[in-house]
């Protein structure tokens, strides 16, 4: 007489520039929950970032949801969180307010250096490939053609000054923070409360996917990872 069970819906945004395809290996219980990519999309003139989270949410319905951001998707989705009744807000590789950015962050802020950062040359990461460069190098390359769909230069111009500026000053009550202690780009001795992973990095959603989709289920559940 209960009739079916109603899902959980996720929500997941990936990082910066990247496509949704990084969650390409995270598996949540098909009969508790239903999962949703989402993609970035491209910035209006002198948009804010909650302005920009605002529009995200347009397609979002109005109902209970759990929000999973990595990286600068973790930015976003807390912002996107004061649109929508959430239920569960959980960051991956990413900062929960601004004096956890790292200090060349702030610099770059109170600088406007990042304002010289050549986003234009971000459609050139995977030419790379076509170059006797280390193996390594060619690797990585690879890794960005396969994981890094957005070369905009108006979002990436964009998106960095809105992670380098964000101004959110506290954590959001009861939000989740899973981190790597080898985040070489959101280092983890700038960061406080959160859930750390040992050897984590910050690609770890994509090289660590058996670890969330041990704990994700109950962290989204409960807000504690499984024993």
């Amino acid at each position: 007489m209960g009739g079916n069970k109603k899902l959980t819906q996720v929500y997941m945004m990936p990082g910066m520039a990247a496509n949704p395809s990084i969650f390409e290996h995270i598996n949540l219980p098909k009969d508790e929950f239903d999962i949703h990519w989402l993609n970035w999309i491209i910035p209006k003139k002198n948009e804010s970032l909650l302005g920009y989270a605002k529009r995200i949410c347009e397609d979002i319905p109005k109902e209970p949801c759990v929000l999973i951001g990595v990286s600068f998707g973790g930015v976003l989705v807390q912002e996107m969180a004061k649109y929508l009744e959430v239920s569960r807000l959980i960051i991956i590789s990413s900062v929960k307010h601004k004096e956890e950015l790292p200090l060349k962050m702030k610099l770059a802020r109170k600088t406007g250096v990042y304002k010289m950062i050549p986003t234009s040359l971000a459609g050139y990461l995977g030419e790379l490939e076509r170059f006797p460069v280390p193996p390594a190098a060619k690797k990585r390359a690879r890794l960005y053609k396969q994981y890094l769909s957005v070369s905009n230069k108006h979002y990436l111009d964009w998106a960095i000054q809105e992670i380098i500026c964000w101004d959110q000053a506290e954590a959001p009550q009861d939000i989740i923070h899973i981190h790597g202690d080898k985040d070489p780009v959101f280092p983890v001795k700038y960061i406080n409360d959160a859930i750390v992973i040992p050897e984590g990095t910050h690609i770890m959603i994509i090289n660590r996917y058996k670890w969330f989709n041990k704990h994700l289920p109950s962290l989204i559940r409960t807000g504690f990872c499984a024993e």
